[in-house]
């Protein structure tokens, strides 16, 4: 299926049309006659791939929107000790003029035309339809209504005050009359594609109509983004705490539907991911990265995981390419996870090694054996240099990835990535159900005792007191277990710093892990943590990116968000 979805792209590519740039200024080199395609569902079909084809650029999960952008936290940070070249946007010393932010606000809006225009194309064509093709056409404006709300949601919570375009008339239009609408209107806008595709599309395990369901959207899909969304929805900067009922009562659909489930070992989700092998258990939204010809510079589906937020590795001539290792672990956090040794999470999640050559040396020194190597790991004290390169290990290219995923290049990889997992969607329920009842209930306590059960290697359907969190929590003790727990079950899958701002604490955590940092460093000189020092994160800015200067420029009913 995914080599069918990669070459039915191209020619489903051909059929849309760009969205100008940002909304406007750039005419579109794809423009044909949309009335003599989409006369059936399969051509429609071949269209809808094209959108879905919008996850994958640079700008969105390539590795922007999976990796770049999410540096910055309690757990990551990136490599080096400047705020220059790659490492301007995870320490937060960036501007409005900033290229990879323009980019990223025109793919989303690039996706949201493209979505935009399939609908209008389909709704246009499918009375001409047959029965089957008519309800194969539903299921396929459920899709894209769905692969809308994902980009507007990426938008709003990323920048906030934003254009809504609902329809493609909307993007000609003279860019002084594009105003911003009231960030709770594009939830209400998400909130109504959701639902509309969670009540339209199958579930993923189940039988359908389509051909083939592998990364496509389904019902859990759906539901598992709508909790997620009314989730943010109820944090900052909007605080509509209404939205934790609606929340919990989402994922509870999901969770009682019975059609998805954890993976019995963790660690399986992460060879999957390097292998190209999707699971529709536990993978609710997952972007396949498939490329045919592996070739450098080729413009095949391919990116970056793993090639910057994998383990350091040297290229060999005829086997693999390189890893650069670009996201470090903040060492805090490896700190804080050491105090659970039976969770076996914490050694899938995190590389204290490197490959160099054809060894596998560990981050203390080349020189250290294996037994030196992990006496000097457990000691906090010794060789702090080198354990501030530590990197994530869920995307090891050379462990999980496949012999084609090594040969790519040095930049790109098959990698999958995966936006949204059912044990993100179990984690949210808990904490919905906690904020909503002002205090856990027995299912809450189930919800997050399943993944945890999970993350020890332990049934997850039976209690455990080696896992399970203790009896007794009150609504403040139970929020911060579930916070912590999201911290591990998701390290470094781009969750944590969209996580610290809806929770109203990013500025205030990276501050007080940049304290830990300089209490932890017995060195001469402080680690690097050029996120909050010397104070580039400023409280009441960094929440938000800046509205692009580019579009700023010709969109004269536009403001700035804060500070920027």
């Amino acid at each position: 299926m995914k080599k069918i979805i990669y070459y039915i792209l191209i020619p489903a590519m051909l059929m849309l049309s760009a969205a100008c740039s940002d909304f406007l200024d750039e005419e579109s080199k794809t423009e044909i006659d949309k009335n003599k395609y989409m006369n059936n569902a399969s051509e429609a079909e071949i269209v809808l791939l094209g959108v879905y084809r919008g996850m994958v650029p640079d700008g969105v999960y390539g590795y922007y929107l999976s990796i770049l952008f999410n540096l910055g936290t309690d757990i990551a940070q990136v490599e080096g000790s400047s705020n220059e070249r790659f490492r301007i946007i995870p320490t937060n010393s960036f501007s409005a003029n900033q290229a990879e932010v323009q980019s990223t606000w025109s793919a989303l809006y690039n996706g949201i035309y493209n979505a935009n225009d399939f609908l209008e194309g389909v709704e246009a064509k499918k009375g001409g339809y047959d029965e089957d093709d008519q309800a194969l056409a539903q299921i396929y404006i459920a899709e894209a209504r769905a692969l809308r709300a994902l980009y507007y949601f990426e938008l709003v919570r990323r920048f906030g005050n934003i254009a809504l375009m609902t329809n493609t008339a909307m993007s000609f239009q003279h860019p002084s009359t594009f105003v911003q609408e009231d960030p709770v209107k594009v939830y209400e806008f998400i909130e109504q594609d959701l639902l509309f595709a969670s009540e339209n599309l199958p579930y993923a395990v189940d039988k359908s109509i389509r051909n083939n369901n592998s990364y496509r959207f389904s019902k859990g899909s759906a539901l598992g983004l709508l909790a997620k969304v009314y989730a943010t929805w109820a944090g900052y900067p909007i605080k509509d705490e209404s939205k934790w009922e609606k929340a919990a009562k989402t994922a509870e659909i999901l969770i009682t539907s019975g059609k998805h489930k954890l993976l019995n070992d963790y660690e399986q989700l992460w060879k999957n991911a390097g292998s190209g092998e999707w699971d529709a258990d536990e993978s609710l939204i997952e972007v396949s990265f498939y490329s045919p010809t592996a070739a450098a510079g080729s413009s095949d589906p391919i990116g970056r995981i793993g090639k910057w937020n994998g383990v350091k590795t040297t290229m060999v001539e005829g086997v693999r390419g390189s890893c650069a290792g670009n996201v470090k672990v903040v060492h805090t956090f490896v700190l804080d996870w050491r105090e659970y040794q039976e969770d076996l999470r914490r050694d899938i999640s995190i590389a204290n090694y490197q490959y160099n050559d054809d060894k596998k040396l560990y981050a203390q020194g080349a020189s250290d054996t294996p037994e030196q190597a992990e006496i000097s790991d457990a000691d906090p004290t010794k060789k702090q240099k080198e354990k501030q390169n530590y990197t994530p290990a869920k995307w090891d290219i050379e462990k999980y990835g496949s012999q084609s995923n090594k040969l790519i290049n040095n930049d790109k990889s098959n990698v999958n990535w995966y936006v949204l997992r059912y044990s993100d969607v179990l984690l949210l329920y808990a904490e919905a159900v906690n904020e909503w009842k002002k205090g856990p209930t027995a299912e809450a306590y189930d919800a997050i005792n399943m993944v945890r059960r999970r993350g020890y290697g332990l049934p997850v359907d039976v209690a455990s007191s080696v896992s399970d969190l203790p009896d007794g929590l009150d609504e403040s003790g139970f929020c911060e277990a579930v916070r912590k727990e999201r911290a591990f079950e998701l390290a470094f899958e781009g969750h944590r710093r969209l996580d610290l701002i809806r929770w109203g604490i990013y500025y205030e955590t990276v501050k007080a892990t940049a304290l830990r940092l300089g209490e932890w460093w017995t060195g001469g000189t402080a680690p690097n943590y050029v996120v909050a020092t010397p104070g580039y994160t400023t409280k009441g800015k960094h929440e938000l990116f800046p509205i692009p200067q580019r579009d700023m420029d010709i969109m004269s009913q536009f403001k700035q968000n804060p500070l920027w």
